[in-house]
């Protein structure tokens, strides 16, 4: 698996933005919650953080913020999700209070509620996010569906033309409107383009009622965009670890080298012990003793007596006419 590989973002990518207002603060987040761990995300268009905390660190918090409450990590967790969820997903949180908390570049969602008739506390400390998060989580699916929405604006021009050209040929035959009101100019891309951005441009500038979000269109498009997107990653992912061996396994060690190479190769003839005084006779390079003169290093090393095996070896060499 990647290193840089989170599953923890590919559950987060699949989660959508949701506007928000948490003690006044207009805010878009995006929360996952697993079985005992969570991962949030929230930004006010001036920045972005988050938090992901896991079971051991849930505990400790957990213990440090309510010193009177004794339950399982499982427990606090299961508490903490029905609590939280409602205010991260813009519905309110019911009984439950929460309030924002921003010092040292940290936004804290401090939540309270009730836990067995004891307080309970929750804070998600929420620090600046790495930009490689944002990219992923928001500038590129942004990228995504603004491509994908000019592709669609591009082929609805491309409709809007042909339907003039039939208007007009209905024209040329004859055809008239029975009601003036829907008469129509020639669309003109390049004039609605210009007209559209003049007349809309200044109404976003000056609307103070605009917040940060997607409306269910365009939440939908995100998802579309996102869904695929880690599908692509699932894919590509067994592919990128299977093109770099390097990064999951270590090189194989290379196989010793026969004793015979380090052994037997030599001035001496090998091993002291078994040196013949008159001379080895199966290292005479004019032996026909094999291709290659494999004979010659291996038969030293695998014999405890040299002498014996070239006696044995020479009615053999008779027995086939080599010397006939």
């Amino acid at each position: 698996m990647n290193p840089r590989a989170d599953p923890a973002d590919d559950f987060l990518l699949q989660q959508p933005w949701l506007p928000v207002c948490i003690d006044g603060c207009q805010l878009l987040t995006k929360s996952w919650f697993g079985n005992a761990e969570y991962h949030v995300l929230l930004t006010d268009m001036q920045g972005v953080w988050e938090e992901r905390m896991d079971a051991a660190a849930i505990e400790h918090r957990a213990q440090e913020l309510n010193r009177r409450l004794r339950a399982t990590v499982q427990a606090f967790f299961s508490h903490l999700r029905e609590a939280a969820e409602p205010w991260l997903s813009g519905g309110g949180g019911g009984d439950a209070q929460m309030c924002v908390w921003r010092r040292d570049g940290v936004v804290t969602l401090k939540l309270k509620s009730e836990l067995a008739g004891l307080p309970f506390h929750w804070e998600f400390r929420c620090g600046p996010a790495p930009v490689s998060l944002v990219c992923a989580q928001l500038v590129r699916p942004l990228l995504a569906m603004s491509r994908l929405l000019h592709r669609q604006v591009e082929e609805l021009g491309e409709l809007l033309a042909r339907k003039d050209e039939e208007i007009q040929d209905y024209r040329e035959n004859g055809a008239t409107l029975s009601r003036e009101r829907l008469q129509t100019d020639v669309f003109n891309k390049q004039l609605y383009t210009e007209d559209f951005i003049q007349k809309n441009l200044p109404v976003l500038r000056s609307d103070p009622s605009d917040t940060p979000g997607f409306n269910a269109d365009l939440q939908q498009l995100y998802s579309a965009v996102t869904a695929r997107r880690a599908a692509l990653h699932k894919r590509r992912r067994p592919q990128e670890t299977h093109g770099d061996p390097d990064r999951t396994e270590p090189p194989e060690p290379e196989p010793p080298e026969p004793p015979a190479q380090t052994t037997v190769i030599g001035p001496d003839g090998g091993d002291p012990e078994n040196q013949n005084p008159s001379g080895p006779v199966d290292q005479n390079p004019g032996t026909p003793v094999g291709p290659g003169g494999a004979a010659q290093v291996r038969a030293p090393a695998v014999g405890a007596t040299r002498p014996a095996d070239r006696q044995s070896s020479k009615p053999k060499k008779k027995k086939v006419g080599l010397f006939r």
